[in-house]
C-alpha cells in the first residue's frame, strides 16, 4: 500500500473512530459535574494508533476545576517546586493555581496583565504573556516584576501570547496580537508591527525576530532535542532551529482538519518521543480537545472534552499528567510518556 493511501486510510479511520466516540457520548450523557468516568476505558480517549502513549486501561478524565465566571482558561504551567499549576483566566484579568496536595484553587495573581501564556525558567521563576500590557515579564523571587520585551525596533508589541525557554536561557515568544484587537481580552488598538516570532538573548536582552511568515503565531514548543521548534497557526509548522537561535526550512508538520470537522490548534507540547501534543476545538463534538501528533504530523490519539481546549501542559511529579484548560475549566489525565521539557 503506498504511503498516501495509507495516510487517506488512517485519516478515514481516524474520523471514524471520533464520530462513534461523539455518538457514544450522546447515546449516554457524561456527568461532569464528578471526576471520574462513568466505566473504563474511558470513552473519550480515543486511540487512531497503537503508538499512542495515553494510559487507555484504567484512568479517566478528570475535571479538576470548573468556574462559570472563568472566560477562557489559558497558559498552563507546571511548577515542580511548589507542586502547582498556574493558568490565565484572560478576560477576567487575572491568574489561577491550583495545588496538587489537595486540589485547592485559587486566585494566584489579580491583575495580571491580561495574561495568556505561562512558563517557568530555569531558576524557576514564572514567565508571562501579557495582552494588555503588550509585553513578557517575569516575575522574581522577591516579589518584583521585571519587562523583559515590550517593544521591537522603537515599536510596541502587539500582543505577546504563548512563551517558552531554550536550555541556553533563551526566551522565545510569539506576537499575533489578539490581545490588541480587542477589549475583552486586553485593549483594543492598532497593531504597530507585522505578526512575528521573537528570541530574547538571555546574556544581552536583546530582542531579535526569528520569524514572520505566520499571520497569526500562536503557541509554540521545542522538540525534545531542541533541534525543532513548533508553531500553532490553526494548523501546526515546523523549522529547524540553528545554533539554538535561528529558524529556518517551514514547512506544515499537520493539518488539524478531521473529516469534515475544521477546527484548529492552538497551545502546543511535545513529549520525550518528540509527539505533539496539541490543545484543539472550534469544531464541536468529536474534535474539541487535546490531539497527539507523530514527530511526522500523523494524528494518533484524542482526548475529547465538552469544551475548547485552549491549551495544556505536562505536569506532576513524574512529568507524566496531562493538564488542559478548557474553557471555563481545567481537565487532567495521566498519559503514558512524559512532558520533554520542564518550561
Amino acid at each position: 500500500m503506498s504511503s498516501a493511501v495509507d495516510l487517506t486510510r488512517r485519516a478515514f479511520l481516524g474520523s471514524a473512530v471520533a464520530t462513534s466516540a461523539a455518538l457514544t457520548r450522546a447515546a449516554t450523557p457524561r456527568d461532569w459535574t464528578g471526576v471520574n468516568s462513568t466505566r473504563y476505558p474511558d470513552p473519550d480517549i480515543v486511540s487512531l494508533d497503537k503508538r499512542f502513549k495515553a494510559k487507555l486501561g484504567n484512568t479517566p478524565i478528570q475535571r479538576l476545576y470548573h468556574n462559570p465566571t472563568m472566560l477562557w482558561a489559558e497558559g498552563p504551567a507546571w511548577n515542580a517546586v511548589g507542586r502547582y499549576l498556574v493558568w490565565s483566566d484572560i478576560p477576567n484579568n487575572r491568574q489561577f493555581r491550583w495545588l496538587a496536595d489537595d486540589g485547592h484553587v485559587s486566585v494566584f495573581r489579580s491583575p495580571a496583565g491580561n495574561s495568556n501564556g505561562n512558563t517557568f525558567d530555569w531558576q524557576g521563576r514564572q514567565l508571562a504573556c501579557e495582552h494588555g500590557n503588550r509585553r513578557v515579564v517575569r516575575y522574581e523571587h522577591d516579589g518584583s516584576v521585571t519587562v523583559i520585551a515590550d517593544a521591537f525596533n522603537g515599536k510596541r508589541l502587539n500582543a505577546p501570547n504563548d512563551i517558552v525557554v531554550h536550555p541556553d536561557g533563551g526566551i522565545w515568544f510569539t506576537d499575533p496580537g489578539y490581545g490588541s484587537m480587542m477589549n475583552y481580552e486586553g485593549n483594543k488598538a492598532p497593531l504597530e508591527i507585522k505578526e512575528a516570532v521573537y528570541r530574547v538573548d538571555p546574556k544581552s536582552g536583546k530582542l531579535d525576530m526569528v520569524s514572520d511568515e505566520l499571520r497569526k503565531p500562536n503557541g509554540l514548543c521545542f522538540s525534545p532535542d531542541y533541534k525543532k521548534l513548533y508553531i500553532a497557526h490553526g494548523n501546526v509548522f515546523a523549522w529547524d532551529v540553528v545554533d539554538g537561535v535561528k529558524l529556518r526550512g517551514m514547512k506544515t508538520l499537520c493539518t488539524m482538519a478531521l473529516g469534515e470537522k475544521k477546527g484548529g490548534a492552538d497551545g502546543i507540547r511535545c513529549d520525550t518521543e518528540g509527539n505533539i501534543w496539541a490543545g484543539a476545538g472550534w469544531a464541536g463534538d468529536g474534535f474539541d480537545g487535546a490531539h497527539c501528533f507523530t514527530p511526522e504530523g500523523e494524528r494518533i490519539g484524542m482526548v475529547l472534552l465538552p469544551e475548547i481546549c485552549a491549551n495544556l501542559c505536562f505536569g506532576g511529579p513524574k512529568r507524566n499528567r496531562l493538564f488542559m484548560c478548557g474553557s471555563s475549566s481545567l481537565y487532567a489525565v495521566y498519559v503514558e510518556t512524559q512532558g520533554a521539557h520542564i518550561c
